[in-house]
């Protein structure tokens, strides 16, 4: 994620458009590196496994992921792979251009054959597994279903931040993390009650094996369903400043707290405390302990 700030004075002498003089630029991890971000920040240790490309945006990806503490060695660059890539435009704190640089396509055989095994090293070094799908390629073509057959082999833990409507692809992860609206279209139709959330998510356990599904409902806080038992955990009332990233932020902390024994209803709640957390900040946030700790005590 590149962001380009300025200023606009004048309109274009060649097209009626907005000319923005710049003042400055930053970037930041977007995506599943927002995630590692996240984990790292709440102090576990991240081992993030993945294919991007052989350009200045990989290059910038793999130097920010070292500069925080990642273990990078799961990260293959691929000449025929692009990063992908997203610049914000801004004037005054208004985004007036987005501009992207991707290419979605499904892994060939040898970057698959790379993945799978960079995945098998990682998960022998790791408690819990997250695949945060966004819809780049990565995980089309079955790579979801067989790294999560990996995981249940190895008696690990796997949860999925989904993408799309088919969750077929997910059969057998552990749990999986819809926000409200990706539930509904899962289901095929619009969910909205406590009741019709319980309902969507026990159909979507019947079909694809999954343990339990936490549903993110924004602010009407989280939902924890399993096959026999459901609850359903509100949210803080604060003001929200912008939602960018905040279910990276659920998903690192639900994972962590699992992972350190709490179960799923504790898990939730404790997610649901820092998705409150970083909606309150401006642009891809992510949380530390200290922030985690006051918004739960």
């Amino acid at each position: 994620d590149r962001f380009v700030n300025g200023v606009i004075e004048r309109i274009s002498p060649e097209a009626p458009i907005p000319v923005l003089h710049g003042r400055g630029e930053s970037s930041a991890m977007g995506g599943a590196g927002n995630v590692v971000a996240n984990i790292i920040s709440l102090g576990a240790r991240a081992i993030p496994v993945s294919v991007i490309g052989t350009d200045t945006a990989g290059d910038s990806l793999v130097r920010m992921l070292g500069e925080l503490g990642a273990d990078t060695a799961g990260l293959a660059q691929e000449r025929g792979r692009m990063t992908s890539s997203k610049s914000r435009f801004s004037a005054l704190n208004q985004q007036v251009l987005r501009f992207d640089e991707e290419e979605i396509k499904p892994l060939g055989a040898a970057e698959r054959a790379g993945l799978i095994r960079h995945f098998r090293t990682a998960l022998a070094r790791a408690d819990i597994v997250i695949l945060s799908d966004y819809g780049k390629g990565i995980l089309l073509d079955g790579v979801a279903g067989e790294l999560i057959a990996i995981c249940r082999e190895a008696g690990k833990p796997v949860l999925v931040d989904p993408k799309g409507r088919d969750y077929a692809r997910y059969a057998g992860a552990t749990a999986i993390t819809p926000n409200r609206k990706e539930l509904g279209e899962a289901v095929g139709h619009a969910v909205f009650a406590d009741d019709e959330i319980v309902a969507a998510a026990r159909e979507l356990i019947s079909a694809h094996g999954f343990d339990f599904v936490v549903a993110t409902r924004s602010e009407k806080g989280m939902s924890v369903v399993g096959p026999d038992e459901a609850r359903h955990i509100a949210t803080q009332a604060r003001e929200v400043f912008d939602v960018s990233g905040a279910g990276d932020t659920v998903i690192a902390t639900f994972a962590l707290a699992l992972a350190s024994g709490a179960d799923p209803v504790a898990a939730a709640s404790i997610a649901n405390a820092a998705g409150g957390v970083v909606v309150g900040k401006r642009g891809t946030a992510r949380l530390t302990v200290e922030e985690l700790t006051g918004a739960l005590f």
